[in-house]
């Protein structure tokens, strides 16, 4: 119920303390500021991760060739594992588990490509047609490679977004040649990647070409599946590990690779990464919450310390008012109701202060793990119900010592 005294009472006590409720009023905002900008980098942090998984299927799996570093079956370590594209057929065939997009990939680490007078240097990939889906590859123009392709070995080739601007600005490219290492290709398609530009700066080309003109028969770099996708989380990760296990045990036979060598095969799983990154994500988030609040409770002790000055500057007021009838738990209420409000006014412009940071400054941070920090509706709403209790255990105790004040004895204080 609104009563205008009470307000009266509360507004008449801050003007009297001034410098003293600014100055815990400061100390409860800088808590919830802090609280907030943490939580707005945790976001921005998850946000990143986010884009960072978005660049290839978050499904996908795959196998790539390495360097042993022991020695097995009589092999000296050192050897280079070379997988070549048998491997990838016998992965395919021995399968366990259906299989829902698949391509090897071969990979020249720089080739140079030119237009006319224009030209930059660029990664190279072969790869089967199902590659695209691996990549979350969206083509914007044109089409992509197809099985035609692979099975003639066209010299037909997929540029990204960042070739196509800096190869032919904006021109249309497809149906256009490039020359790649020597060699004229026609523009087929152009590639977006969420990844980024970095992502943008490949050209694509059927595998068969790929190894046809760069003279390396039947060698390919990684081999890559993406297993259907499953509603549970746990049978998809069982299924991806065995899929994975099995193909290793296959190459480990092959290349007379110690079971103990971890450097020979690099086995990538992106839904056991998933899972440890956002596990990794939530205990920070955790930390955030407890360092946030951890320093918003520093301010609440403040706070109660005022209360506790307040309520033993009024002692002799509250044995009156007790004296003429008020009873305990209207001398609590109206301890906790100046104790919230201060809690509230301060807490809410930290928390519209942290907000408007976030606000401002966010969309230009451009970080590769941080990503548009920012504080979504549901924290906002916890924040501000952390406000009103933290407020009300503020003012709980000083409000209880004062409810406890015998009139006789309140009446006598000097």
């Amino acid at each position: 119920m609104f009563s205008l005294e009470r307000w009266q009472e509360i507004f008449e006590t801050i003007s009297k303390n001034k410098l003293r409720t600014f100055l815990t009023g400061v100390s409860v905002a800088s808590g919830i500021f802090i609280l907030v900008v943490l939580l707005g980098i945790g976001e921005g942090m998850q946000n990143g991760v986010e884009i960072q998984f978005q660049r290839d299927a978050e499904n996908k799996v795959s196998v790539t060739g390495g360097v042993t570093s022991l020695g097995y079956g009589g092999l000296n370590p050192g050897r280079d594992i070379q997988l070549v594209l048998d491997d990838f057929y016998t992965a395919v065939q021995t399968s366990d588990f259906d299989i829902e997009f698949q391509s090897p990939l071969y990979r020249v680490w720089s080739g140079l490509a030119s237009n006319g007078s224009e030209s930059g240097s660029y990664r190279l990939e072969g790869v089967h047609a199902d590659y695209q889906f691996l990549e979350k590859a969206s083509i914007i123009n044109g089409r992509f490679i197809n099985p035609l392709d692979q099975d003639l070995g066209t010299k037909n080739v997929v540029i990204g977004n960042r070739v196509k601007k800096d190869l032919f600005k904006e021109k249309d490219p497809i149906g256009e040649f490039i020359t790649v290492s020597g060699v004229k290709f026609k523009v087929v398609g152009v590639y977006t990647d969420p990844g980024g530009e970095r992502s943008e700066a490949r050209i694509f080309m059927p595998l068969k070409t790929a190894q046809r003109i760069f003279g390396n028969g039947e060698d390919i770099r990684t081999i890559s599946f993406t297993l259907p996708k499953v509603s549970d989380y746990d049978l998809a990760l069982y299924q991806s590990q065995a899929f994975l296990k099995k193909i290793e045990r296959q190459l480990r036979s092959k290349y007379n690779i110690s079971p103990v060598d971890t450097s020979a095969l690099y086995l990538s799983n992106n839904i056991e990464s998933t899972k440890e990154i956002y596990t990794i994500l939530s205990t920070m988030k955790l930390f955030f919450w407890g360092v946030g609040i951890a320093t918003l409770f520093a301010g609440i002790i403040g706070v109660s310390n005022i209360m506790l000055i307040i309520v033993k500057e009024r002692t002799k007021e509250i044995g009156i008012r007790k004296a003429l009838g008020a009873v305990p738990m209207s001398i609590v209420g109206m301890v906790l109701h100046e104790s919230i409000f201060v809690t509230a006014l301060s807490g809410m412009f930290g928390l519209i202060l942290g907000l408007l940071l976030l606000e401002s400054v966010g969309p230009f941070i451009d970080t590769e793990f941080i990503v548009n920090p920012e504080v979504n509706f549901n924290v906002a709403v916890s924040t501000v119900i952390i406000l009103i209790i933290a407020g009300a255990i503020a003012g709980f105790f000083p409000a209880w010592r004062g409810a406890r004040i015998k009139p006789i004895d309140a009446l006598r204080d000097e």
